[in-house]
């Protein structure tokens, strides 16, 4: 049994607050940055270290509440798309539940490949032109349906597995494969995102796998950070803290491939 001193829940805030806000910075899923942080940030502190599984747990529960105020600012404007919200919502829940459920059965390096692989896809994405087309009107988007179906289901399995949202491969799927205006994709992979943080907590909760203190404290420093991050980022040259960020998550997904295959 984890012991929880005012330090350590204070060192776990800090982690949750940092993280929620370099992501509503640069704009990338915070469970790809905040992984890492609650793996090695307290062992090198001195407290005891969370588990691969225990971290993907807490990070579930984040994500699962930090995805509802995003929704809830969307809800009105048109860039809901409910017919695609549908088919990837359906697809990446049973892929997120699927994803948390069997993760029980994996060894830690196990869901430390998974961060690894989907760290590395990351790291990518966060340079690949993202640009929808944005001569359609809402009500006049199509798409391809079993495309669309299909990815989301493939992301939720990697998703569900380290409690992560899978917005940052979802967002370029949206904008790049299926060719979605820019502001609908925003609102779409939120929602999409908030359906898969259903199935991952879902499983997680199920299997044991989540401590539920250090999600509570990630959770409320998490709204607190995210909507600040946001707007600092208005303020500064997000290219170059992206350039910074993008570099340290390879080099985490890098010392993970390096235990793992070692």
């Amino acid at each position: 049994m984890m012991e929880y001193s005012i330090l350590f829940i204070t060192i776990l805030f800090l982690i949750g607050f940092a993280g929620s806000f370099v992501s509503g910075m640069v704009g990338i899923g915070g469970s790809i940055i905040k992984y890492p942080m609650l793996l090695y940030i307290p062992p090198l502190l001195g407290f005891s270290a969370f588990t691969s599984h225990e971290v993907a747990g807490i990070s579930a529960v984040q994500v699962f509440f930090a995805t509802i105020g995003g929704v809830w600012a969307y809800r009105k404007g048109g860039y809901l798309n409910k017919s695609l919200i549908l088919y990837m919502g359906i697809s990446i829940l049973l892929g997120s539940l699927i994803g948390a459920l069997g993760s029980n059965l994996m060894k830690d390096d196990g869901v430390n490949m998974v961060y690894a692989i989907l760290a590395t896809i990351a790291v990518i994405m966060m340079f690949i032109p993202k640009k929808g087309r944005e001569d359609i009107p809402n009500d006049e988007v199509s798409f391809n349906r079993p495309i669309a179906a299909g990815s989301a289901f493939v992301v939720g399995i990697g998703a569900g597995v380290v409690g992560a949202a899978g917005a940052f491969i979802l967002v370029p799927i949206l904008l790049v494969v299926l060719k979605i205006p820019t502001r609908m994709t925003i609102a779409t992979s939120l929602a999409v995102t908030f359906i898969s943080s259903i199935g991952a907590t879902a499983g997680k909760l199920m299997t044991g796998q989540v401590l539920l203190l250090p999600a509570a404290v990630m959770v409320v420093a998490s709204l607190l950070a995210a909507s600040l991050g946001v707007a600092f980022g208005k303020k500064v040259n997000t290219k170059i803290l992206q350039g910074i960020l993008a570099l340290l998550i390879l080099a985490t997904a890098i010392k993970m491939w390096i235990a793992i295959v070692g």
